[in-house]
């Protein structure tokens, strides 16, 4: 009997160990997993396409033909620059950027600078998915003294 109690004792203490070391494997994945996220969004994005919903109207950008955005995204800040592709269309230029957070699949800009000076001085937060090349973000722009209040969706692809 004594030999049976420990053997069971012994099992015992294996098991608890276990549990601790995956216990802390599981912080340790977590954690991981977060900076591969935070990781995986940092890096300069080609805009491909922008949907603005607002109330039941939808607008949907197609950024491949006649307008180019570059967005460079770093672990503190964030930039951007849309510009016109036409010789002889009507001059468009747009830039802004200021700080950034990353956490998890969240990520929050705070527009610092921007040529549309009353943008600036706003925070937006969207969600991203990233799905090998391709950035997806869904998050509400809200400016009040604007009257804007619209649900942005943009698909981006990484450039190398």
């Amino acid at each position: 009997m004594k030999f049976y109690s420990n053997r069971l004792s012994l099992v015992s203490r294996l098991c608890f160990y276990l549990l601790v070391t995956l216990s802390s494997c599981q912080k340790n994945i977590n954690s991981t997993n977060d900076t591969l996220k935070k990781e995986s969004i940092i890096g300069t994005w080609k805009l491909l396409s922008g949907t603005i919903i607002q109330g039941k109207d939808t607008t949907v950008t197609d950024y491949t033909i006649n307008l180019e955005l570059i967005k460079l995204i770093n672990d503190s800040h964030f930039a951007f620059m849309k510009h016109d592709l036409g010789k002889d269309s009507v001059n468009v230029f747009v830039s802004g950027g200021g700080r950034s957070e990353i956490n998890g699949t969240t990520y929050n800009e705070y527009l610092d600078f921007c040529n549309y000076r009353e943008w600036e001085n706003n925070t937006f937060n969207f969600e991203f998915t990233i799905s090998n090349d391709t950035l997806v973000t869904r998050g509400i722009e809200k400016i009040e003294s604007l009257n804007i209040n619209q649900l942005n969706i943009e698909k981006y692809v990484r450039l190398n």
